[in-house]
């Protein structure tokens, strides 16, 4: 099929969509029971838990769609998207409630996309980090914040986005500038602080923009970004951004999506932001199968936990998770791969990715009881104590005085 046809066959698999939940602000009381209707509409896909509570003991509920609910399947990416980090940028709540409430009816109606991505992917969403819109002090860990860094321990996320307010741009890491020393939260940089992985978070970041109504077009909304992205430390410098924190201590590849310049837009206005975003949506979700992903095993075909992928040429790398699989997210092109882990001899082979999902490379590693142990990166399903003792600064969380 011609690449100009396929994302107007995709629109079209959208087109015919259920009545969504009502359009107006939902109060906490009101998500809660928003979520639970999902799962009561679709419970064979669905599962409700929460992370932890937050300041003034409200749970941090999360609903997970897959086709076995609650159980890592080996080879089957974990998605995130994470909304309401700041309590006065509502629209992500809102519209992961609607994207809620969408997967669950279109799965329900056999849209083959939407059955897809819930079989192939297990999707997590948490509408509301910050259910208080409360704010602790500057030298404190807020409990909301530890408790979504636990939660990136327990689970081997792949790919994430974090919805935001008060701009129209999907911003990748990194957030801080390289210049940039500790003192102070942020300021103003101007020079671009790509990852390694630079040419992959703009591909990231442009998926979202491009299939947004209007993002790629860099709306008027006090800054103008080409194609509707920019490197977060371009835009202005932040220490100890999220996004900057899931690429350097986790498996997990995150961007921000700042949504509206009104960060509380009016009711009357939340339909046409969910139409505005809801292809966006499901088009990001869909990035997360892509590159390589394959097993780590042992020579009795036991999956090797915290091995080390990397990549030639690319200085960063990821781990395996408990049960030996991991996830590489590339862009097309060939690679030479290396797994390696402590007391195995590494393996090293070269494959070739293309553009229609990921390539599955295992790797099957003999012991090696001569060679001493190697340093290694820590597990995705355990952060180190040093990685949960970092204070987490969300992306934006003082950016209003920058304009």
């Amino acid at each position: 099929m011609s690449q100009l046809l396929w994302p107007f066959v995709r629109f079209l698999l959208l087109i015919e969509v259920a009545a969504s939940v009502n359009f107006f602000h939902h109060r906490y009381e009101q998500l809660v029971e928003a979520l639970f209707n999902v799962h009561n509409e679709c419970p064979d896909i669905t599962r409700i838990y929460t992370i932890g509570r937050s300041v003034q003991g409200r749970h941090l509920y999360v609903v997970e769609f897959s086709d076995n609910p609650g159980i890592h399947e080996p080879l089957e990416p974990e998605f995130k998207y994470v909304g309401n980090m700041h309590g006065n940028e509502v629209l992500g709540r809102e519209l992961l409630l609607q994207l809620s409430e969408f997967l669950c009816e279109e799965y329900r109606r056999r849209n083959e996309r939407i059955t897809r991505l819930i079989w192939d992917t297990r999707i997590h969403i948490l509408p509301s980090m910050n259910p208080d819109g409360y704010e602790v002090a500057a030298n404190q860990v807020e409990p909301e914040t530890l408790a979504v860094i636990h939660w990136m321990s327990r689970y081997n996320f792949v790919l994430s986005a974090n919805l935001h307010g008060g701009a129209l741009v999907a911003n990748y890491p990194y957030d801080k500038a390289q210049e940039q020393r500790s003192r102070g939260y942020q300021r103003k940089s101007n020079t671009p602080s790509p990852t390694p992985d630079d040419k992959l978070f703009r591909k990231l970041a442009k998926a979202y923009s491009y299939a947004h109504h209007s993002m790629h077009q860099s709306p008027t909304c006090g800054d103008q970004f080409a194609d509707g992205i920019t490197n977060g430390a371009s835009w202005y410098s932040l220490s100890k951004g999220m996004q900057d924190f899931n690429y350097l201590y986790t498996n997990c590849f995150e961007i921000t999506l700042e949504l509206s310049c009104d960060k509380f837009p009016p009711q009357k206005d939340l339909e046409k932001e969910w139409l505005a975003n809801r292809e966006a949506l499901i088009t990001y979700l869909e990035e997360v199968h892509q590159g390589i992903k394959g097993l780590v095993s042992d020579e009795n075909n036991n999956g090797i936990a915290g091995a080390v992928i990397s990549v030639h040429g690319i200085g960063h790398y990821v781990t395996s998770g408990d049960q030996g699989d991991y996830f590489r997210l590339l862009l097309p092109g060939t690679y030479t791969i290396t797994a390696s882990a402590d007391g195995y001899r590494p393996q090293t082979v070269t494959i070739t990715v293309g553009p229609a999902g990921p390539s599955l490379v295992h790797f099957q590693l003999k012991q090696d009881t001569l060679k001493g142990p190697t340093e290694k990166k820590a597990p995705a399903t355990s952060l180190s104590s040093k990685a949960l003792q970092k204070k987490v600064v969300p992306r934006a969380a003082h950016k209003k005085t920058q304009r």
